[in-house]
């Protein structure tokens, strides 16, 4: 039995219904990003948040639905929100959780998903990013944030308060060097047109692969795999790191993979916008290399849990 079959025809035919249906939301993506980076400053997204360290830490979870970056865009975001006096663990859940909870993602899973309970798909990708993200940021709580975080995020007054050694100021935010309305819209069209640029290479190499895969592939070859629920769960959410997707459009992606069951492919959609290959590099903006590791590897097992032990349930009560 061969197990691998290519035709330029089906390749074609799949790479580009995939592309075309993914790009327009990565352009939504990359535009709205650029506005929040310009336009909304980052002090008056801390003074949304309750007082309460706990509350604020849930409430954190929701400031996707306000500020709808992908995960290439909110690093820089939580930078500058640390920057100006956000707790280390409602930036951690706001990175983790944003670019899943937000509206573009919901849009773009729901029509990524259509035929396969789109809506109840889309409710599980958000309700389970949340609340590992919220998970995430209660747990870095625990930690001293000089542990956590760079000694460059700091401000100078909060270290001094702390008791920390006094770091250099990182450099301004786009809305603190922006003065006039039309140098804003200029800087925050040169910004999407970047995030753009650089996130549709890899939503591109992402098609490309999932082109293969479901053309080139007999499927045969991976049923013993996508038939054991922890087994297609890591080789998803091991997948999704591998192929860094933005995710304004990964869901294209996930719903080709028919072969592995819907579980599996939340991990994918779960996992990949908290913690991809390239991520790994953007964290190293804000967080030590320890934590990255420990952050990486906590995330890893509480997606695999979640989607192949609480997720096959709920999907089996709905008949699915």
């Amino acid at each position: 039995m061969s197990w691998f079959s290519f035709s330029w025809q089906n390749f074609w035919f799949s790479f580009l219904a995939l592309a075309f249906e993914g790009l327009p939301f990565l352009m939504a993506g990359s535009l709205i990003s650029g506005v929040v980076a310009v336009f909304v400053p980052s002090s008056r997204i801390n003074r949304l948040l309750p007082r309460n360290p706990f509350l604020a830490t849930l409430a954190s979870g929701f400031l996707g639905v306000l500020l709808p970056v992908c995960d290439c865009g909110v690093v820089p975001i939580v930078r500058r929100l640390l920057n100006k006096g956000m707790p280390v663990s409602c930036g951690v859940t706001f990175m983790l959780a944003s670019p899943i909870v937000n509206p573009i993602v919901a849009f773009s899973t729901f029509a990524a998903f259509r035929g396969q309970a789109p809506g109840l798909n889309t409710l599980i990708r958000l309700a389970s990013g949340y609340a590992i993200a919220v998970l995430a940021g209660l747990a870095s709580s625990k930690l001293h944030p000089d542990a956590i975080l760079k000694t460059e995020v700091f401000r100078p007054n909060r270290r001094r308060r702390a008791g920390l050694s006094v770091a250099p100021m990182p450099e301004e935010a786009p809305e603190d060097d922006v003065t006039t309305c039309g140098a804003k819209i200029v800087a925050a069209v040169r910004l999407a047109s970047d995030d753009f640029i650089d996130t549709a290479i890899y939503f591109m190499l992402g098609a490309a692969v999932a082109a293969v895969f479901n053309t080139a592939v007999n499927q045969a070859v991976i049923l013993p795999l996508a038939r054991h629920a922890l087994l297609a769960t890591g080789a998803m959410t091991g997948l999704s790191a591998l192929m860094t997707l933005c995710s304004t459009s990964d869901a294209f992606i996930a719903a080709t993979f028919v072969s592995f069951p819907i579980f599996a492919r939340m991990g994918f959609l779960i996992f990949g916008p908290m913690f991809d290959f390239k991520l790994v590099f953007l964290y190293q903006l804000l967080f030590r290399k320890r934590f990255i590791a420990v952050l990486g590897g906590g995330l890893f097992v509480l997606v695999a849990l979640l989607c192949s032990q609480v997720l096959p349930l709920i999907y089996a009560s709905r008949g699915l």
